[in-house]
């Protein structure tokens, strides 16, 4: 088997002395509805071997659980558009409430008061060179949202994804059915978050988030949103 890992990111990585290599594993574009062991059992069942891990994108499953939201379900109010023109958000970590729709959700998920509490709490602790805080009070379902920008994938350009529901118990469903030690992740070339991982992961969340943090399955039109992640020998 041939490793190959995307554009710009290392095959190799080190982390607390073990060199793991992350394969990047191409797939067809994947559609809302679609089931995720059937995913997993064509892409990856015939290269996968027993201690390997697979890291699987957030959104694959996300799409897979129907989590979606159309850009028609949401009404854009007065607060939204007045709080999206002071916020910033880079485009490398996807849509952000600098966007008036993701503002709106984030209202309709968080509730005003708590949006308005988190506008004024980042607009301050900004002065300081402090980044983020806005998202830590609001939480992941706000920013976990993707979607709803369609210069890399015309197709999410009206729907937003939401985070998956009950991570846990897809890995450990995946692990149960096919036997694939597998974690979720929410990465961009920002940050990382593991969302999800099987019983049989002893790895730690801080150990795990090491190996992926360069976001290896790519932040654009790879198709690669599965990574395989196997300890060199």
């Amino acid at each position: 088997m041939d490793f190959v890992s995307n554009t710009g990111k290392k095959l190799e990585i080190e982390v607390n002395g073990v060199t793991y290599i992350r394969h990047a594993i191409k797939t067809r574009f994947i559609k809302q509805g679609e089931n995720y062991i059937d995913i997993f059992r064509e892409y990856v069942k015939p290269i996968y071997k027993e201690g390997d891990i697979i890291s699987s994108s957030e959104k694959i499953i996300a799409l897979c659980q129907n989590r979606i939201v159309k850009r028609e379900e949401i009404k854009i109010g007065f607060w939204a558009k007045l709080l999206s023109k002071f916020a910033s958000h880079p485009k490398s970590k996807g849509i952000g409430v600098g966007e008036s729709i993701k503002m709106q959700y984030a209202i309709n998920k968080a509730g005003l008061f708590k949006v308005l509490f988190a506008s004024a709490c980042s607009f301050v602790t900004k002065i300081f060179g402090i980044r983020g805080v806005f998202y830590k009070i609001v939480g992941e379902q706000v920013s976990g949202l993707d979607g709803f920008y369609g210069a890399v994938w015309k197709e999410y350009e009206d729907i937003g994804i939401e985070l998956p529901v009950n991570s846990n118990q897809v890995c450990n469903e995946i692990k149960e059915k096919l036997g694939i030690s597998t974690m979720i992740v929410d990465a961009n070339d920002l940050g990382r978050e593991i969302l999800g991982k099987s019983d049989d992961i002893e790895i730690n969340d801080n150990e795990l988030k090491e190996i992926i943090k360069d976001n290896p399955a790519g932040q654009g039109r790879e198709l690669t949103p599965l990574i395989l992640i196997r300890k060199k020998n």
